[in-house]
């Protein structure tokens, strides 16, 4: 059976009405939490010897073996496979065509739609799909602040779309970020933008709005500075690609206020969140440099970059690396017309 969103947390809640999960996708963050959380609930914990068997990828040998055997202590058994293929689907559908009762709990990665695993799963009622993919905007925004609230912290609005829009798209990699701030915030705290920008502000995500900054500017040698310590510090380009979207939506509203008669002043404080104090000559520089239409077509091209870099098999830091550089150049190229 294909689970879309809305239902996958009954699938997890209730792990004893399914024989078998199959978990693919691009997050294996994502991918890890849910199998973590269906061996925790259906095994009561994660290393119990006699109900839980992990298998890596050398160990796929012994799936049939381990599927099959008997809990020592009459409970049910969870058979836990990482890297999952399409070589399994035979053995799986063997062991769901007999009186085993092990849940079989698989991980994938990006799996053809037609593949064997995902029709085998698919099709049968006892099996159940999960398709696991980087979550953005308001179900990422949704995500963060389930998390927050499960540690008793509250998050405000403004700072909750300061931090979705530089989060990565790994799921792992955002719960660690949300259990840094839940520390920090402590039981029954509230986390401000201020807060946010305290406590990442020295993180990759200020190296990626460095980058970005310096970009817009036509600083190509810092920006390419900035761009290689992101990466090297866990930023993501997609996550790149949210941030440099989301300056250059800040950046065409105060243009389009400009246009239309406003002060500078009085244009920059319709932005929420305001401009970071220490931004502020930068993002003025930015705004000498492009023009509204220019601005407008910056973002297709954004939106088109992002879109590559969540293709399967893409060389997203390559494109990232020549996206943020022919930005720079653009902008060193306008800044030599004005």
């Amino acid at each position: 059976m294909k689970i879309d969103a809305r239902s996958v947390g009954k699938v997890l809640a209730a792990p004893d009405n399914w024989r078998f999960v199959l978990l693919h996708g691009d997050d294996s963050g994502l991918i890890r939490e849910h199998a973590a959380a269906l061996t925790r609930r259906s095994a009561g914990s994660l290393d119990d010897p006699f109900r839980v068997s992990l298998l890596a990828r050398d160990d796929h040998a012994r799936f049939e073996e381990e599927a099959t055997a008997l809990s020592l202590d009459g409970g049910r058994r969870v058979v836990w496979v990482r890297e999952a293929t399409d070589g399994l689907a035979t053995a799986v559908a063997s062991l769901l065509d007999s009186p085993a009762n092990s849940l079989i709990i698989l991980e994938a990665g990006a799996l053809p739609a037609r593949g064997k695993l995902r029709k085998l799963a698919e099709t049968r009622p006892d099996s159940a799909s999960i398709g696991c993919y980087p979550e953005e905007g308001r179900a990422l925004e949704s995500s963060v602040r389930r998390m927050l609230e499960e540690r008793q912290v509250r998050i405000s609005s403004e700072a909750l779309g300061w931090l979705a829009g530089r989060l990565g798209a790994d799921r792992a990699g955002v719960r660690n970020e949300v259990e840094k701030l839940a520390l920090y915030a402590g039981e029954n705290g509230e986390l401000h933008l201020d807060d946010l920008m305290l406590c990442i502000g020295d993180s990759g995500s200020a190296s990626v709005d460095d980058a970005v900054f310096l970009a817009m500017e036509g600083d190509k040698a810092g920006a390419d500075l900035a761009l290689e310590r992101a990466l090297s510090e866990g930023a993501n380009p997609v996550a790149m690609a949210r941030v440099l979207l989301s300056h250059i939506g800040r950046l065409r509203r105060v243009k389009a206020e400009l246009e239309l008669g406003q002060s500078r002043m009085d244009a920059m404080k319709t932005l929420r969140p305001p401009v970071f104090f220490k931004k502020q000559q930068a993002f003025e520089r930015a705004l000498d440099t492009w023009s509204l239409p220019a601005l407008l077509d910056l973002a297709r091209r954004t939106q088109a970059f992002e879109f590559a870099c969540k293709q399967t098999g893409s060389m997203d830091v390559l494109l990232c690396r020549r996206h943020l550089a022919g930005i720079a150049a653009r902008a060193a190229a306008n800044r030599r017309r004005s």
